[in-house]
């Protein structure tokens, strides 16, 4: 067996994105004074498991539908390119979603203990939603990616739960101002999926996938972008300010030349395909933001 291709379908470059959540969940907790080791390390686990999921599914649905072609700017695709067949692909997605299911229930085992059932249910639920999430977002009847919803699903998912799940199976606690670093994390994911989907916008618009880029134009694709970029600096700043102890914790905000540089590079783009390389950058930005801001907590 061909691993080398495999190793490409998973998207290696997307996978410090889905630890940044996990990873400021851990430290929010930590800094609360409850961290549980085998949570954060059932919750990184897990979210490596969906993300891979996500990839894997979402190169098989865009084969399907023919949003993967000739005219795609990005890297070429697995199934697209023959080097692994539909079928194939088929069955290691139902394999990651097996594993993503295993590890989730263990997760929500160990981050349960002591709790009340009805707790345990909804945390169930949310698992379950996560793996529809990433399977449906290309797969089914209705994918929700090519309608435009994909921003709100990474948002929620990437951002909300991965953040505030990971927080309270650690502390059995919620805060209100956990939305805040959560909001953050979930900016930075979507402002990927917005990057991503600002350089696929001509190939999506013909192939009929409907992001929201799609939907308002690059131009409003831009302004977006900023948006969600400045969002997460703003929510992350707000949370210190609301629990300031020390000038350490505004080391986060050294990421700020990096994000401006993905926001630069964003409005100055002629050629969707030039996107690409700030794609990892930014995923890789993202995760250094959240270990920023987690290790300013620590002093």
């Amino acid at each position: 067996m061909n691993l080398k291709p495999w190793i490409q379908a998973f998207r290696l470059r997307t996978l410090p994105l889905s630890l940044s959540s996990i990873v400021l969940g851990c430290f929010l907790a930590h800094y609360d004074g409850r961290f549980n080791w085998k949570v954060c390390t059932l919750a990184l686990l897990t979210t490596l498991f969906l993300q891979i999921l996500s990839n894997l599914a979402n190169d098989y649905g865009d084969s399907k539908y023919g949003v993967d072609n000739t005219d795609r700017k990005g890297p070429q695709r697995a199934v697209q390119s023959g080097e692994i067949s539909p079928k194939s692909m088929k069955r290691v997605v139902i394999g990651f979603m097996i594993l993503s299911f295993i590890s989730g229930v263990w997760l929500i085992y160990e981050g349960t203990k002591g709790i009340s059932f009805t707790t345990v249910l909804v945390f169930l639920v949310l698992g379950l939603g996560a793996i529809a999430a990433a399977v449906k977002y290309t797969i089914g009847d209705h994918p929700y990616g090519y309608s435009g919803f994909g921003d709100l699903f990474v948002f929620l998912f990437f951002g909300l739960t991965g953040v505030i799940g990971t927080y309270f199976l650690n502390t059995h606690t919620f805060k209100w101002e956990i939305l805040l670093p959560a909001s953050a994390a979930g900016f930075l994911s979507t402002a990927v999926l917005n990057l991503n989907n600002m350089r696929d916008r001509e190939n999506d618009k013909n192939s009929g996938k409907n992001t929201l880029v799609v939907k308002i134009g690059v131009e409003k694709a831009r302004w977006y972008h900023l948006f969600l970029l400045l969002g997460s600096v703003v929510a992350g700043l707000a949370y210190m300010l609301l629990n300031y102890r020390s000038p350490f914790q505004m080391l986060f905000l050294l990421t700020i030349p990096l994000l401006w540089l993905n926001v630069s590079a964003v409005f100055k783009n002629t050629i969707p395909e030039e996107l690409d390389p700030y794609l990892k950058k930014l995923a890789i930005t993202s995760l250094l933001f959240s270990l920023a801001f987690g290790i300013g907590l620590l002093f």
